[in-house]
């Protein structure tokens, strides 16, 4: 069957390659040199395994940038554009997914469409209500920025908002794609598949939150957050794995969603949520505190992204703790190769990283790097475990 993805990030991307293995998918973007990097088989985005299927898969896959050409006599059209939380109006910024559905309504009334994108909860229904339309349904999704087309080969779980044969032959489309079979799947009503992608990043963040409220707390008193860690974590209740410190939670997802559930938390009694939010905060306050104590002329944030093998460095953490310390009126330089410009918002980017290490009194770093081993008198990382 012919499937559009609207929509070429992460999620847009990787969904694309799975369902181009057996069907023909045209995805459509705005934006040409993703269109054109698509179609020469090279990836707009750092992840290894998009780079080995664009090497040795064959794949039915097309970019264009006419949606007249990705909507027509699609069965299904996948929607993975942007919501951006608004913190004028509390809310995701839904209008990218809006305008998609109008236009689909316009071109291929038809289609049965499915939304990737993370929506507030209710925003389904609310499309459905809008466009009389019944089949629109939200699959969220739960992909790591790096490993998004592996998390969709050998996914954890797979989630329809809705119960009817379209929902199901969808979850059999992305089965089939997968390489692992055994697929727990799980068929709801919208409202509550929008609330499991927001409840389940939340938990992320509320689970990062505690390791750094701990080693927080190690610092503050002298002690060794690797042995707190190590103890707690045999546990196996708790266990041994999404427990490295960091200088907070970032990234494009868990920022916004952990923001949003809160503003839908809005008329609940509650007080967990605000706290992982409010956590958040008070991290990087204590980071950029505990740096601008040490009195440095210049510091030096090695790398913008949050993690190993990611280009996106959108919400990253130490974004927040950089203004912090600029806000001081200490000179604040970055290194980040994937950046050509000559500075990133008034901080000046350093291209060369030998020139980097020895221009900086103190550099962050929120995952260490063999890098900087030569100048680990000067790094500051929390970065117990080595790993993401």
């Amino acid at each position: 069957m012919k499937i559009a993805v609207v929509g070429i990030g992460y999620v847009g991307l990787s969904n694309a390659i799975l369902l181009s293995q057996n069907h023909h998918v045209v995805a459509f973007d705005v934006n040409p040199e993703k269109v054109s990097m698509i179609n020469s088989r090279q990836s707009p985005i750092i992840d290894t395994d998009i780079d080995l299927f664009f090497k040795e898969r064959t794949l039915d896959l097309t970019a264009t940038l006419d949606k007249s050409a990705a909507y027509e006599n699609a069965d299904y059209i996948i929607i993975a554009t942007p919501t951006n939380y608004d913190p004028d109006t509390n809310c995701f910024d839904t209008t990218s997914v809006e305008l998609v559905i109008s236009d689909i309504m316009d071109i291929n009334p038809a289609s049965v469409i499915v939304i990737k994108s993370t929506v507030p909860v209710g925003f389904t229904s609310k499309m459905r209500v809008i466009h009389q339309y019944e089949d629109i349904f939200f699959s969220p999704e739960f992909l790591r920025e790096g490993r998004a087309l592996y998390d969709n080969l050998y996914p954890s779980r797979i989630i329809v908002g809705a119960k009817t044969e379209y929902a199901r032959s969808f979850s059999k489309l992305m089965i089939e794609g997968a390489i692992k079979k055994d697929v727990p799947v799980i068929f709801t009503e919208s409202m509550e598949a929008e609330a499991v992608k927001l409840f389940a990043n939340t938990y992320l963040a509320m689970r990062i939150a505690f390791f750094n409220e701990l080693d927080t707390y190690a610092q503050k008193n002298n002690l060794e957050t690797k042995d707190i860690i190590d103890g707690v974590c045999l546990d196996p209740r708790i266990g041994h794995y999404y427990n490295n410190p960091s200088f907070g939670y970032g990234g494009y997802c868990l920022p916004k969603d952990t923001k949003q559930l809160l503003a839908n938390f809005n008329q609940v009694p509650s007080n967990l949520i605000r706290a992982i939010v409010d956590s958040n905060t008070t991290r990087k306050d204590f980071i950029a505190d505990t740096v601008i104590a040490t009195n440095p002329k210049r510091v030096g944030i090695y790398r913008l992204v949050m993690k190993a093998g990611s280009d996106n460095f959108r919400a990253s953490a130490v974004q927040g703790v950089m203004k912090r310390i600029k806000a001081k009126g200490i000179e604040v330089v970055v290194y980040e190769p994937s950046l050509k410009e000559p500075d990133f918002f008034r901080s000046k980017i350093i291209a060369d990283v030998s020139e980097f290490k020895d221009m900086c009194d103190i550099i962050l770093a929120n995952r260490m790097h063999p890098e900087l081993v030569d100048v680990i008198d000067k790094v500051y990382t929390r970065d117990i475990f080595g790993y993401d």
